[in-house]
């Protein structure tokens, strides 16, 4: 009997830890489905301070916590946390740092205003996910990102970690969602981006404006295929990315039970 393939799930939010949008239920359903129908599953998704840690009983990973992740001339510290995912037997890691996570809201404060550090959490969270799985080795043969937070990962993977072994096999699906911010990264964001010497300013020039839609077009641009998480997507995206030479794409279908999804994960893993 073969081994299972694995799939690693790269979400800014999942069902029931965190419902920012639609999709956070598809990420819930996409990962059971996925581990019903002989997948090893693993998610992975930032720990936002507005998550019950006692409610959804997550602990701490003591054996992966203590990686310091450097962004410019700062090293900060992750902190891991696990939860088994309800009525499935699969685990969820939460990635958490104290200055960046631990807030009463998520993008915006109290005022509606957007944190001036969303850059840095966003970058933060990207190469954490990929550092917590070199320290799992844990060789995932699919990466599911969705959420613009997780845009940075398809990039990071084809520049900086191409040549990590436990991402040799990978093959990586990006969802275009809908837009939920209007703000700016901030103008500092792309050098912050910059988090290895193999990966230079041109390889993110995809992302330059900065914005809601330069995350999506970033992490569809660097992915296998691309989906479609909504109907509310930015039309320039539909038309960019739904016919693209080379890459799987499947478009938004509100009446789909997901196996459309999971035979674009058998095609990509070649199960």
């Amino acid at each position: 009997m073969s081994a299972k393939k694995r799939i690693l799930f790269i979400a800014s939010e999942m069902s029931p830890y965190l419902e920012f949008t639609e999709f956070s239920e598809i990420v819930n359903k996409l990962a059971i489905k996925s581990n019903d129908n002989g997948f090893e599953v693993r998610c992975i998704m930032p720990r936002f301070g507005v998550i019950n840690e006692r409610r959804h009983r997550l602990h701490e990973v003591v054996r992966l916590s203590g990686i310091n992740i450097s962004i410019e001339n700062d090293d900060l510290p992750l902190q891991i946390k696990v939860a088994s995912l309800p009525n499935a037997r699969l685990q969820v890691y939460f990635l958490d740092n104290e200055d960046l996570f631990k807030r009463k809201y998520i993008f915006h404060d109290e005022n509606e205003k957007w944190y001036a550090d969303n850059d840095l959490r966003t970058v933060f969270f990207c190469k954490g996910a990929l550092e917590t799985v070199k320290k799992f080795g844990w060789p995932p043969d699919l990466i599911h990102c969705s959420g613009w937070m997780s845009g940075l990962v398809p990039a990071y993977l084809k520049t900086v970690y191409k040549k990590e072994p436990v991402f040799s096999q990978s093959k990586i699906i990006y969802t275009i969602g809908q837009n939920t911010f209007k703000e700016k990264m901030g103008s500092g964001f792309l050098k912050k981006a910059l988090i290895h010497a193999n990966i230079k300013e041109k390889d993110l020039e995809v992302f330059k404006e900065n914005n809601n839609t330069a995350m999506f077009r970033g992490g569809a641009s660097y992915a296998d295929a691309i989906t479609f998480g909504d109907e509310k997507i930015d039309k320039k995206l539909v038309e960019e990315f739904k016919k693209v030479k080379g890459k799987k794409t499947l478009l938004y279908n509100a009446e789909s039970d997901l196996t459309d999804y999971l035979q674009l994960y058998n095609d990509l893993a070649g199960k």
